[in-house]
């Protein structure tokens, strides 16, 4: 598998980010120790849930002048300074040189697909086939409708690094939505996401996907840097 060159950097929980040659990326902050780099540097928020949102970040302005950020629309603010971009699912953005395209969710927000020094790299969001035991089979039909046609929507798009939810909460169902994204779209790198600090599920989700060529990318401690 080539390399792409990109510096990848868990922050917490669903919050990551991605350094290519020209651009630092910033996905779903809301905690943890970040640094910043001397780079246009992009800042999303895929929806306003306090695990993925952190006003502070608009602190980093302070010191970090050629930022950006690109916000879901559920998330109100009370001004729009003029980097301060507001999204909805299925729109698109350029900003220096980045194609940016949203989709949706399964829960609140957007999903991101965003085109940077020709790599493309997903962050989900809530996007996830969320199968709670406790929900009526009705409810269960209905997310996984949903779910599947909005995969159905992003399976056009070759995608190189995908950041996708692989909840432990979901106790035996943990796996559906990120086996699902795998089978359906085969990203190069697979990254998996908000399991807060139950690192183990990991090792979990590669042992049910390891039939499928895309890499799953295993890491066990915050900050850890992945080069890909």
């Amino acid at each position: 598998m080539n390399k792409l060159n990109v510096k990848i950097e868990h922050i917490s929980h669903s919050g990551f980010t991605i350094e290519t040659e020209n651009i630092f990326l910033v996905f779903d902050y809301y905690k943890g120790d970040i640094s910043l780099r001397d780079k246009k540097t992009l800042v999303f928020v895929s929806h306003g849930h306090g695990d993925h949102f952190n006003p502070d970040i608009f602190k980093w302005q302070n010191t970090r002048k050629d930022i950006e950020y690109i916000l879901s629309s559920d998330i109100v603010l009370p001004s729009l300074d003029s980097n301060i971009h507001i999204v909805r699912p299925y729109e698109q953005l350029t900003l220096d040189m980045v194609n940016i395209k949203t989709f949706g969710s399964t829960d609140l927000g957007v999903s991101f697909l965003i085109n940077v020094d020709n790599i493309n790299i997903f962050h989900g969001g809530d996007l996830n086939w969320w199968y709670w035991e406790e929900d009526t089979v009705e409810e269960k039909l209905r997310m996984e409708k949903a779910f599947k046609e909005e995969i159905g929507r992003i399976k056009v798009e070759n995608i190189h690094i995908a950041m996708f939810p692989v909840d432990p909460r979901l106790e035996d169902y943990f796996h559906l939505g990120g086996e699902y994204f795998i089978k359906e779209i085969s990203p190069k790198y697979f990254i998996p996401m908000h399991f807060g600090d139950k690192y183990y599920v990991i090792s979990k989700f590669i042992h049910k996907t390891g039939k499928y060529n895309t890499s799953v990318v295993e890491f066990a401690e915050k900050n850890r840097i992945i080069s890909v």
